[in-house]
């Protein structure tokens, strides 16, 4: 059976909140608890891990661990909290528009991987440019993909991953680059826009919006 990491220690300095943004409301309740709901609908999974700021309390149902500096080191906390399930979904409770339909379909793409992960095809003509800012290229955005969580390992790769010095981790903008550093196949599982990072106030007022659609 598999087991669930929610990554949900984030400060919300650009968000501008006075908490964790996890437990910022959105749609009339805290942002994690969209999130868990979507996990808990998934048969696959049998128990959820989540990784929280010091002082906050787990959701009823969950494990709590405390998060740690970097987002790979909350990663590294709660799975080794999290039993011996395989394979391993990782997901950033501040992507609240988190789908259960989503979250199998990471889960059956790992079969045959190291990694499965959710991704947005990128629609925006992409270039690229240095320091001063000069385009040196535009990129063929047919085989972009913007990425986003969930992210689904088979254990061995993701505790090999995780097992790098503090500063390899932090250096990491997500836990499958650092399979795919390792050398590690790691699949794309098309998701849609929506499935969202909350960021910024306006990216807020786009999850109130869809999430109060939902309801």
């Amino acid at each position: 059976m598999a087991v669930a990491l929610l990554v949900a220690a984030g400060s919300g300095e650009r968000l501008g909140s006075e908490g964790p943004k996890a437990l910022v409301v959105v749609a009339g309740r805290p942002m994690l608890e969209w999130s868990l709901e979507a996990l808990r609908a998934v048969p696959a999974i049998e128990r959820v891990v989540v990784a929280l700021p010091e002082g906050v309390e787990a959701p009823a149902g969950t494990v709590g661990v405390r998060g740690g500096a970097q987002r790979s080191h909350s990663v590294r906390n709660a799975l080794a909290a999290a039993g011996d399930g395989d394979p391993v979904l990782v997901h950033d409770a501040a992507r609240p528009l988190l789908t259960p339909d989503l979250a199998e379909r990471c889960l059956a793409a790992v079969e045959g991987a190291d990694a499965a992960i959710a991704a947005a095809r990128v629609t925006d003509t992409t270039k690229e440019a240095g320091p001063d800012r000069v385009v040196a290229r535009t990129l063929d955005r047919s085989r972009l993909w913007a990425v986003q969580t969930p992210q689904v390992f088979r254990r061995a790769a993701l505790e090999a991953a995780l097992a790098q010095p503090d500063d390899v981790l932090a250096a990491a903008t997500d836990d499958a680059s650092l399979v795919e550093a390792a050398g590690g196949t790691v699949r794309v599982v098309e998701a849609p826009r929506e499935n969202l990072k909350v960021t910024t106030p306006v990216d807020l007022r786009v999850a109130e919006l869809l999430l109060g659609e939902r309801r």
